[in-house]
């Protein structure tokens, strides 16, 4: 047993997937590894291949971001994605609960079911003072197990409850279930929503974020949000040079025509096994460009693609990354023009929370399940 790479050779791509490697975890002395496709554990490196929901009871559900570079708070009810976005920043974290970064992130995820009830305690505490917590500082709140569990939908109804402000970032449609929850907190100044859209090229969301819904259904959310009083901007996250940096002023563009009215962006970072598996999709998918695209990452990173820098590791330096900053700035200025100033309500926080259900609050619980029904009758989600 030795901390190796599981190898897959090209011809046994798994679609689907965004990892097509399981790196070992380096927190385990021992791993199980697949040095030959031909062997007799052939079916080893899928034999979960259909995902696994594990429950977990975290004693907390918010965290401080210590991040200079963010800062706040964050919550997140899942760990693990099956969006299985190949360069998701969280994958390395799966790895302190004992599986891999690589295909595990996207096969085996914690379902923390106590989420809501951890929430409502903290928001009763005396010590708690209001302050914006990001929905999900790491794994997307609406990846497609929300649809079933409804945690994220029970955490924002505690919030709404108390009156307590979020922000929230995904690139699931399914956010528009809960519209009438946040359009009621958008009325409040208790809601901001960030939609991620890395690209309008439908073929590089297929293999770089394999299970996530279409750049449309993403432009239509973005559409829905806005229309509906939500405030509402894009993230052009992560750029990667010669892969999507090209499609920048495309879709702050049409981001721009939906109703988006600002915009961030981020350059792509390795850290730790993503590494591992970014190298082996990149080889695997453009094997005409991957040394290119490679040393291009490292020269906006110092030299390396595992750049850890506050203040440098979002937006990188150097020629290339000087130029990405350059387009994207023309870009959200030509479409976009000045961003409308923003700010919550930390007024309405209400400690002990709004114990009787009001006129609104009784005919959305009445109404939700058949609202739900009826807009994804639509089939706005792939």
């Amino acid at each position: 047993m030795n901390h190796e790479v599981i190898e897959i050779k090209p011809k046994e791509y798994f679609g689907g997937m965004g990892a097509q490697v399981n790196p070992a975890n380096k927190f385990l002395k021992t791993s199980y590894v697949q040095e030959h496709w031909e062997g007799i554990d052939e079916d080893s490196l899928l034999e979960n291949k259909r995902t696994q929901y594990i429950e977990v009871f975290p004693k907390t559900i918010v965290n401080k971001v210590e991040s200079p570079d963010i800062g706040g708070y964050s919550m997140n009810p899942y760990q693990g994605c099956e969006h299985g976005c190949l360069y998701c920043y969280a994958r390395n974290s799966h790895e302190y609960w004992g599986y891999s970064a690589g295909m595990e992130f996207e096969q085996k995820i914690l379902v923390k079911k106590n989420a809501p009830q951890l929430l409502e305690d903290l928001f009763r505490k005396p010590s708690w003072n209001p302050e914006p917590i990001m929905f999900s500082g790491n794994t997307d709140c609406y990846q497609p197990i929300e649809k079933k569990m409804q945690i994220t939908r029970s955490m924002l109804e505690v919030c709404f409850k108390y009156r307590h402000p979020v922000s929230m970032i995904t690139k699931n449609a399914l956010i528009l279930r809960d519209l009438d929850i946040l359009s009621e907190m958008a009325k409040l100044r208790l809601v901001h929503v960030m939609v991620t859209i890395t690209s309008v090229n439908e073929d590089l969301r297929m293999i770089l974020e394999p299970r996530t819904v279409t750049y449309k259904n993403r432009l239509k959310v973005v559409n829905e949000l806005s229309s509906h009083g939500i405030p509402c901007g894009v993230m052009v996250a992560p750029i990667i040079p010669h892969i999507n940096s090209y499609d920048i002023p495309a879709v702050v563009e049409a981001a721009a025509k939906n109703g988006a009215r600002r915009a961030g962006y981020t350059i792509v970072r390795l850290n730790g096994q993503i590494g591992v598996i970014f190298k082996d999709w990149l080889q695997k998918n453009f094997p005409d460009r991957a040394e290119k695209v490679w040393h291009h990452i490292q020269s906006c990173h110092g030299g390396t693609v595992n750049d850890s820098r506050y203040g440098k590791r979002m937006r990188g330096e150097g020629q290339i990354a000087e130029s990405i900053r350059q387009l994207f700035k023309i870009s959200v200025k030509k479409f976009m023009g000045t961003p409308p100033e923003f700010s919550y309500d930390l007024s309405t926080f209400k400690r002990k929370g709004h114990e009787q259900l009001s006129l609104f609050d009784s005919y959305i619980a009445f109404h939700a399940g058949s609202y739900t029904k009826s807009f994804f009758g639509k089939r706005i989600s792939k």
